[in-house]
């Protein structure tokens, strides 16, 4: 019969107040650069079109978020939100706080573009990745 090995790994999780003070410049982000510059203002179009960007924390990933509206005519004013970008928390880093920079595929899947960032390194990453609008 095998032996069952089981090996213990330190990992480093978010806290209440880490999570709430990297959204707060997540949030800051969206609404001083990405906004003004990817969604001035709201153009209703024949097809879906954006209507907001925002961002949500899922566990220990905080994701950049489009909002949609559809006009197509079969479902009018339908809303759906498409998310494009993501942090990714590294929890084996116990010194300091680290993030991987996802990018959303068209296939669905997350693609990891830069491993192990540090905040102030990952934010303008994200900044230089253009949202589907």
């Amino acid at each position: 019969m095998a032996k069952r090995v089981t090996t213990r790994v330190w990992v480093k999780v978010l806290t209440a107040d880490e999570k709430a003070a990297i959204g707060a410049r997540c949030e800051r982000l969206i609404s001083d650069k990405l906004k003004p510059l990817y969604l001035p203002e709201v153009r209703p179009t024949e097809f879906n079109y954006p209507i907001d960007m925002f961002g949500r924390w899922r566990g220990s990933k905080y994701s950049f978020i489009v909002r949609f509206r559809s006009g197509w005519p079969d479902n009018l004013g339908e809303e759906f939100d498409a998310g494009y970008a993501r942090l990714d928390h590294v929890e084996e880093s116990i010194q300091e706080l680290r993030f991987d920079v996802m990018w959303h595929r068209h296939t669905g899947q997350w693609w990891r573009l830069h491993a192990a960032l540090m905040l102030d390194e990952a934010l303008p990453e994200v900044e230089r990745m253009i949202p589907p609008v």
